[in-house]
């Protein structure tokens, strides 16, 4: 690394830390327990029915229309990431085993900013033909708070974060993880292979549009996750006499205060609180631009749905995570470390974790479930930026050029450490997600009016609709002016098995 490099990446590396340690990571706290108490918890109120939303049917015609349940898994694919395979790992190495409590306490209050971002990006989504709609931060900004000019400032941020800086990031994750099986993956031109076909893989999908994104997504989340979870099941059952020593490890060690006191910057609570946020992303303006798309009937709906990502994202992918290796933890009697006396985290406490429970066969599942997330993440990112391109400039030459330099990102990911394009795409995710949090705090009331009309509805057992009209001086909506919806399509979860079923055949037989 040469001097100038290094510099650039010491100087931004303090500025990200300083950024997220004393401004954002307060702010979002601050804004999950406003939010929380504001709404009176509906993120625990309506559980029941956040499951039961993500059957409801679209209510618009056109190819290019998505379900609610298409919406979650695009969000999902974007929040579940290497992050919550490595990243747990680091926070429980590094900050100890009660990081996780902290972590479950920032997801159930992180999901209220979550519900009102998601809802405020419904109700001011716009048309984009075909059925499809686009809407996020960047828009609600210009059309509530009538300030374009900010909301191109949003976007500009989201995009260098999403499609540049962390879409590279997880490429280089990628390949990495190759390290196990070949030493030399860097230079021997393994690495160069890997990134060809993935950018084949990723160009067949986002010049396929954002109907195959969602549909894409909608595939590899589930299973994926889906086996993860029962990796993590499987690991908890074998070792069920381990289960009450993790917990009181958890425990004790989240309520530590003599170690806290000493440094609270780099506390359990600290790690916990950051884990859990930067990986669900709730409050930080990237997951509205997925709940935008949905075609639903009440902003509420994809609200609540919203909510669940984050539930799945922590409570389910990232908890599996650390009980893999809290249950390394327990049997080797604390952290591993490595010939120089160095606490081992991230992906290689991961593979110690999973090959220590399930033998060498887990490894390469690790390396599989790698792959899979950081290719949901790096299409989910690249669905977040095209939607703030088309926000900024809605022209074909524009969005080709941009999927193009897409592409380079991720060629270059595979190749090179991105410790300096990490440290900005972290500034520029704390730039937006400071500005997201203060808009949201700004609109939040239209997101409450909102609920109390869906509670209204459906106190009455009506099913919920949403007419703007019926909210006195809300802001003008482009959408939500009809009092009648008809459903159209077959069932989200039948029509998500019959198009992973159509892009399973070959191509000459569909």
């Amino acid at each position: 690394m040469d001097p100038i490099n290094e510099m650039l990446v010491s100087v931004t590396g303090q500025i990200d830390d300083f950024m997220y340690t004393w401004i954002l990571v307060f702010l979002l706290v601050a804004v999950g327990i406003y939010f929380t108490v504001r709404t009176k918890f509906v993120q625990i109120r309506y559980i029941k029915d956040m499951f039961k939303n993500i059957t409801e049917k679209k209510h618009v015609e056109g190819e290019h229309s998505i379900s609610s349940f298409q919406a979650m898994m695009v969000s999902t694919a974007s929040r579940v990431g290497t992050g919550n395979i490595a990243g747990i790992a680091t926070a429980v190495a590094t900050g100890g085993p009660g990081a996780v409590f902290w972590m479950w306490l920032m997801c159930i209050i992180g999901a209220a900013s979550a519900f009102v971002e998601s809802t405020l990006a419904q109700i001011w989504k716009v048309k984009a033909g075909g059925g499809e709609f686009r809407g996020g931060p960047a828009y609600y900004i210009q059309q509530a708070l009538h300030s374009r000019g900010l909301g191109i400032v949003f976007a500009i941020a989201l995009i260098l974060c999403f499609a540049f800086g962390f879409n590279g990031l997880q490429a280089f994750n990628m390949t990495s993880s190759l390290e196990y099986y070949i030493p030399d993956y860097a230079t021997n031109g393994v690495a160069i292979g890997v990134g060809i076909a993935l950018v084949v893989f990723t160009a067949f999908v986002i010049f396929g549009g954002t109907h195959l994104i969602s549909v894409i997504s909608s595939i590899i989340v589930p299973i994926m996750a889906i086996a993860y979870i029962l990796l993590a099941i499987w690991t908890t059952i074998t070792n069920l006499g381990e289960i009450p020593e993790i917990f009181a490890l958890i425990f004790e060690s989240a309520f530590d205060f003599q170690s806290i006191a000493g440094g609270f910057a780099g506390s359990v609570i600290m790690l916990g609180i950051k884990r859990g946020l930067f990986s669900n992303e709730a409050g930080m303006g990237s997951a509205p631009n997925a709940a935008a798309t949905a075609s639903v009937s009440h902003p509420v709906k994809q609200g609540l749905i919203q909510s669940l990502s984050v539930y799945i994202d922590t409570l389910l992918i990232c908890s599996c995570s650390a009980m893999m290796v809290l249950v390394f933890w327990v049997q080797n009697g604390g952290p591993a470390y490595n010939a120089a006396g160095e606490v081992i985290n991230g992906m290689q406490f991961v593979q110690l974790a999973v090959a220590n429970s399930v033998g060498e066969w887990g490894i390469h599942f690790i390396t599989f479930a790698i792959f899979a997330f950081a290719f949901s993440s790096i299409i989910g990112n690249y669905f977040y930026a095209e939607s703030n391109i088309r926000f900024i400039k809605d022209n074909k030459v524009v969005l080709t050029v941009f999927r193009i330099f897409c592409l380079a990102v991720v060629m270059y990911g595979c190749l090179n450490s991105f410790d300096l394009a990490w440290n900005l795409a972290d500034i520029f995710m704390g730039f937006m997600a400071i500005i997201n949090l203060v808009v949201i705090f700004i609109l939040g009331k239209w997101a409450l009016k909102a609920l109390d009309d869906y509670t209204r509805q459906r106190k009455a057992g009506m099913n919920p609709v949403f007419i703007a009209e019926n909210i006195p001086g809300m802001p003008a909506t482009e959408c939500w002016h009809l009092d009648e919806l008809e459903d159209i399509g077959p069932q989200p979860v039948k029509e998500f098995l019959e198009e992973a079923i159509d892009l399973s055949e070959p191509v000459h037989l569909r």
